[in-house]
């Protein structure tokens, strides 16, 4: 695995707050766990970044060694991997997910 592309993972996640790598778009997500993933995402309401893992082949080589995680999707929020889908769910279910977005995107106003 390549200096470049764990460089560019760990400035994916400095610079972007809350970001989820996913298989696919929030728009056009490619399996299931992603889509529920993001439906619980965007039910929050706040805006995050993404990085489709399908079309950066050597980032979804990558990540699940550098994330100790072997599966998709990753979310990221605030440099710190919350989990996958499962417990992206558990935690939209209980509340929490919300709560964690709302607090981290106030932390980072957007800019502009």
């Amino acid at each position: 695995m390549s200096e470049d592309v764990l460089d560019s993972i760990k400035e994916q996640i400095a610079e972007n707050p809350i970001i989820l790598y996913m298989k696919g778009s929030p728009q056009a997500p490619q399996c299931g766990f992603s889509a529920q993933t993001v439906q619980c995402m965007v039910a929050c309401g706040q805006r995050f970044a993404y990085v489709d893992i399908l079309s950066n082949p050597e980032i979804r080589a990558a990540l699940p060694g550098y994330a100790n995680w072997p599966t998709f999707p990753q979310l990221w929020v605030d440099g710190e991997l919350v989990g996958g889908c499962d417990i992206i769910t558990e935690m939209f279910e209980a509340g929490e997910l919300e709560t964690l977005l709302v607090e981290t995107s106030e932390k980072y106003p957007a800019e502009g």
